[in-house]
């Protein structure tokens, strides 16, 4: 075995291991297809002792206390800064995202970390005046032993940083990082063996029928968060429930509309267009606004105007800052983004941009293609109704608000939209009526610290970012006092 970043290891009771079976799972750099590193390839006998070490640290990790676990949180951000460019060089050669929004990546997972160090005395509980004669209150603990499965595309920041509030909420966890982009959960298990205690962390690479399949069924895990697709929701949720009772997150993806009324700035429209549909990101972002829903009136004007900023877009290496758009994360991807392509030209759509693989002698190899803008886009299609995750943006008519509504509201999903406009009622009344549980008005894409995300329908139960996800990682006890 050979590759530019090795053979790495992963962090299992405390300590650094190769998996039980000595099997290996190997990472390729989608710019190249070329083998970069190895991580080890966990079974259930992996899962097995994972759990067991996760079930051992719970008490001590618990009775740390508040005070305790937020050093330890604090202490996680520190080393994560120290290595930060290590992690930022590994990241983006293993995701084929470019070199700026990965190192956003970077800093969220370290801002995660610190906002729920400091989030630890709001898991309060409450008195109730149920009766004269009792004292009646409740309080919040820990579950013991969470799974959290990650997806490809933000591997670090949501391994680790999505683990900050289930560690500060006095949980231990075992996490498994995306096979896809498996190669920083070696530096993270390397940071956390430093930082926290033997147990307390536990990383199981793999793929998500073994490993994944493993951590949901067992029954010491009873809280479980996902990042992934809807049928790898309901799978889970259907495994899940045939071991025990288990409280679940999931956040499934969606098909986002971004509904464009008549009175906006043209130009402003178009980079929020573009700016929405994350292609730094090669579009694989659940949060994309991959539905363009522009008005008559203004909709050539603006689908002109957004096919020429994507026609120059400059793709490149990852790590080339000057890149917009590197490769498809996965060969598995690359096919799927490719057959969605084909699936617009045969339902008639009007490819406007892009759909094709770039030029030159840099792109011979990889899973390259450039981003893509398809006009005269219909409800009924399924470019229009089922989540691509690839750098492929729908662009479709409406006349009257009515039927915008139905449009943006006329799929599976929930998750994501974006209402420009410079009238504040029909803002206002328009995300009301959004079927959707994360709405900027004349903004796309960012996320906002402290403010929960989540979805509606099948994109997805439960809220990250926030005060909601720490308190979901606690159960209520009631407890009732005779005076």
């Amino acid at each position: 075995m050979s590759g530019r970043f090795g053979k790495l290891k992963t962090l299992i009771d405390g300590e650094l291991v190769e998996s039980a079976s000595g099997q290996w799972l190997e990472s390729v750099d989608p710019a190249t297809e070329q083998v970069i590193g190895y991580v080890p390839l966990c079974d259930r006998a992996d899962a097995e002792r994972a759990i067991a070490a996760a079930q051992a640290a719970a008490p001590a990790w618990r009775d740390l206390g508040v005070a305790g676990r937020a050093a330890k949180l604090r202490e996680l951000a520190a080393r994560l800064l120290e290595r930060s460019q290590e992690l930022l060089d590994i990241e983006v050669a293993d995701t084929g995202s470019t070199v700026g929004k990965m190192r956003g990546d970077v800093g969220h997972t370290i801002g995660s970390l610190e906002q729920y160090a400091g989030l630890g005395l709001e898991m309060k509980g409450e008195t109730i005046p149920a009766s004269v004669n009792h004292l009646h209150m409740t309080v919040r603990q820990p579950f013991g032993v969470v799974g959290r499965i990650v997806p490809f595309n933000h591997p670090l920041y949501f391994s680790l940083g999505g683990s900050a509030a289930p560690l500060m909420a006095g949980n231990t966890l075992v996490v498994k990082p995306p096979e896809q982009s498996p190669l920083s959960s070696a530096i993270m298990s390397e940071i956390c063996r430093d930082v926290l205690p033997k147990g307390v962390m536990n990383v199981l690479n793999g793929v998500g029928a073994g490993i994944g399949d493993a951590i949901v069924r067992h029954p010491g895990v009873r809280r479980i968060a996902f990042i992934g697709s809807v049928p790898t929701g309901l799978a889970i949720q259907r495994a899940a429930a045939e071991s025990a009772v288990k409280h679940l997150t999931l956040e499934l993806g969606g098909k986002n509309p971004m509904i464009v009324f008549p009175d906006v700035d043209v130009d402003q429209a178009v980079t929020a267009a573009f700016q929405g549909m994350n292609f730094a990101w090669s579009g694989q972002s659940c949060g994309s606004t991959s539905r363009l829903l522009v008005h008559d009136s203004i909709y050539d004007d603006v689908v002109q105007r957004l096919a020429a900023r994507i026609d120059a877009v400059k793709l490149g290496m990852p790590a080339d800052p000057s890149s917009e758009m590197g490769p498809i994360n996965s060969k598995a991807h690359y096919e799927r983004v490719l057959r969605y392509i084909e699936y617009g030209k045969e339902d008639g759509a009007t490819l406007m941009a892009g759909g094709v693989r770039p030029d030159g002698d840099d792109f011979a190899r990889g899973y390259w293609v450039r981003p893509t803008l398809f006009g005269n886009v219909t409800p009924d299609m399924r470019i229009a109704k089922e989540e691509i995750f690839g750098p492929v943006l729908s662009a479709l008519r409406w006349s009257n608000i009515d039927e915008a509504l139905r449009i943006a509201n006329g799929t599976e999903y929930g998750l994501t939209a974006s209402i420009w406009t410079n009238d504040l009622k029909t803002a206002l009344r328009t995300a009301q009526k959004v079927e959707s549980g994360y709405i900027w008005v004349n903004g796309a894409s960012s996320h906002h610290r402290g403010t929960p995300f989540g979805g509606l329908k099948n994109s997805g139960i439960g809220r990250d970012e926030g005060l909601e996800e720490l308190l979901s990682y606690t159960e209520q006890k009631a407890i009732h006092i005779a005076l």
